[in-house]
């Protein structure tokens, strides 16, 4: 077990262009529901047992009210840059103007991280839909994406000249399959038509949405950020399940970012659960991005099963974190190394990658060299990936601090920052302080 983090003195890592950070999201950490509209994930926590312990995002890290003192944590931390998002029901109101108190409150927040010289990289979408759009059919509503498009001409006209780097979506595999197909997350449809037809209308609002960046910030960076979980055959026998995993789950976002198309599972689903699709769709989908963002925490394995399709399979006697996933850092190497060799991939950055474990406070410390080693390895893992060609830039810790963990509330912590939700004390854990170690001794 690692107890720092530590890299080669020759690793790329360590040169000054390469950009480390952290990361959060809007509804996990800011709280200050009062100020703003409904979305999806406010209703979604009022379902009886839809939340692991029937908490919601009211409050969360209290981050609207506490920004300041969560700045100064950044900055204390040593990073590059701050990877947040923008809650689009605290920024544009049902009329579709200015919610002028929540675009303020980016506002003073982008304007103080650029006075500490931390770059910020701004995600437009992830995943706190305002209700209204959800009650008029959401990400099943092709009319959702024209709508994100309006929301992004709004955010790029008031806060493009703050930011770094715009993200459309955060994870759409997770809005749509684990939100309309399988219903484990907000608004909790479970329909394999439905998870299609969403993840087709999220792919959509991500090219129109990238049609306005290039015309508002034509300076600024702008791409998408998809998560992988690697599929892998449980046994020698269920190759096919893995493939299958993997187009339907990993393949089906970045082929149609990059290559317009969706991979040939397509044709193999029945007709009644393939999207519809119009014209001109792919090629909006596949406008040119200047990086793909990569969120990556764990491999999966998968078995056949009768009707030819594919199911995930438990393994036993493997080191998990607390959400149960397996710590598989060469699978991060594997990933990077096998999209390098699909695809013509422009910049990649490690946008997401941390654990969540079992943290204790302990005497005002908490001691989470189980963290720590996962850093340590993982970061030693996209070494691996830059030595043998891939072009990774950046890497963001996630997360910044302990927050809402989705359908298990506060239950899971990721965070480098340990947060006492009673009284919403910040505690820089010991792989906070690792992190900011091993930043600290960078070549400037």
């Amino acid at each position: 077990m690692y107890k720092s983090i530590s890299l080669l003195p020759d690793s790329f890592l360590l040169k000054p262009e390469f950009t480390f950070g952290v990361a959060t999201a809007s509804f996990q950490i800011e709280g200050a529901r009062e100020q703003r509209l409904d979305c999806i994930w406010d209703t979604f926590c009022e379902k009886p047992d839809a939340i692991a312990d029937q908490s919601h995002g009211d409050v969360a890290c209290d981050h609207v009210a506490r920004w300041q003192q969560d700045v100064d944590m950044i900055a204390d931390l040593a990073v590059d840059a701050y990877r947040l998002s923008i809650s689009w029901p605290r920024v544009v109101n049902q009329d579709g103007t200015i919610n002028k108190q929540g675009m303020a409150f980016y506002v003073q927040l982008l304007t103080a991280l650029k006075a500490r010289n931390i770059k910020t990289y701004v995600t437009l979408y992830h995943w706190d839909l305002p209700q209204y759009l959800e009650d008029n059919g959401g990400w099943l509503n092709r009319d959702t994406a024209y709508k994100f498009k309006e929301y992004a001409e709004l955010v790029t006209q008031h806060l493009g000249h703050l930011v770094d780097s715009f993200a459309t979506l955060n994870e759409p595999f997770c809005s749509a399959y684990l939100g309309y197909e399988v219903g484990v997350h907000a608004p909790g449809i479970k329909s394999q038509q439905a998870g299609r037809q969403a993840a087709h209308h999220l792919l959509l609002a991500h090219g129109l949405a990238m049609q306005v960046l290039r015309k508002n910030c034509p300076e600024t960076e702008a791409g998408i950020v998809l998560n992988f979980s690697p599929a892998y055959p449980l046994t020698a026998d269920d190759k096919k399940a893995a493939e299958l995993a993997d187009e339907y789950h990993n393949q089906w976002y970045i082929k149609a970012v990059l290559e317009g198309t969706y991979p040939s599972l397509f044709d193999e689903l029945a007709a009644k659960v393939k999207p519809t699709i119009l014209a001109d769709d792919m090629t909006i989908i596949s406008q040119a991005v200047d990086f793909i963002g990569v969120n990556y925490y764990t491999r999966i394995h998968y078995k056949n099963t009768v009707d030819g399709w594919f199911e995930e399979a438990s393994l036993t006697n493997i080191r998990v974190t607390d959400m149960g996933w397996e710590v598989y850092p060469q699978g991060l190497t594997e990933l990077l190394v096998s999209l390098d060799q699909q695809y013509d991939l422009p910049k990649m950055y490690i946008t997401e990658n941390g654990a969540a474990m079992a943290d204790t406070l302990e005497n005002g410390e908490v001691k989470d060299i189980e963290r720590v080693d996962y850093y340590h390895t993982h970061l030693n893992a996209v070494c691996d990936a830059i030595r043998q060609g891939v072009d990774i830039q950046g890497y963001f810790a996630w997360s910044l601090m302990d927050n809402f963990e989705w359908a298990y509330g506060y239950e899971k912590r990721f965070g480098l920052v340990y947060i006492d939700y009673q009284s919403q004390q910040r505690i820089l854990k010991e792989s906070a302080k690792q992190y900011r170690a091993l930043l600290k001794q960078r070549k400037k």
